[in-house]
């Protein structure tokens, strides 16, 4: 029997990299499972049922809250974002790592429900940096940039809240600190 499974959160401003360094994770990880997230929104095209999200009415939702079937979860834009407990939990009890990638309000209510949950924040270089990035990806107006920007000076100021800050100034090597930090925490589990 494999000793229990870590749970991995990681949060990071947007565009900062996080899906580049999670992807190149699970490359170096192959036994860590991404968890699917639930949510109210209709899915967008390319997108699959259980494999992008659990795509489920807003009714069945907040059902789902009244049950406690969540590890977080949060409305943004009008649309219900949850992370389901009994699938990470399956996950972890069988052995494997699982990893969240989700957002700094819903890893602060992951903390304080799992308190051995591994939580790391994934930092931009410099707020320049970041700035160069989302600019760069051409898909949002300057006006935009800058919203992105200020809710990542938000972001930031609390990552002292979580357990490790990885710098994300090279995808390889902040994949392979997260994965180290994840074997550190293995280690003690």
């Amino acid at each position: 029997m494999k000793n229990k499974g870590v749970l991995v959160v990681v949060s990071a401003p947007s565009g900062c990299g996080k899906s580049t360094v999670l992807a190149r994770l699970m490359q170096i990880r192959k036994e860590l499972h991404f968890s699917v997230s639930a949510t109210t929104r209709s899915p967008r095209p390319g997108e699959a049922e259980g494999v992008h999200y659990f795509f489920v009415e807003r009714a069945q939702f907040e059902r789902m809250v009244r049950e406690d079937a969540f590890l977080e979860y949060a409305e943004y834009v009008g649309n219900y974002y949850g992370t389901p407990r009994a699938a990470v939990e399956e996950q972890l009890d069988r052995g494997y790592d699982v990893y969240l990638d989700i957002e700094v309000r819903g890893a602060m209510q992951v903390k304080a429900r799992c308190p051995d949950a591994l939580l790391i924040f994934l930092m931009p270089p410099s707020m320049e940096a970041l700035e160069q990035r989302l600019t760069g990806r051409g898909t949002d107006t300057p006006e935009v940039v800058q919203k992105r920007l200020q809710e990542a000076e938000r972001e930031c100021a609390a990552a002292g809240e979580f357990d490790y800050v990885v710098v994300n100034d090279e995808v390889d090597r902040a994949a392979a600190e997260i994965s180290a930090r994840i074997d550190e925490k293995r280690a003690l589990v």
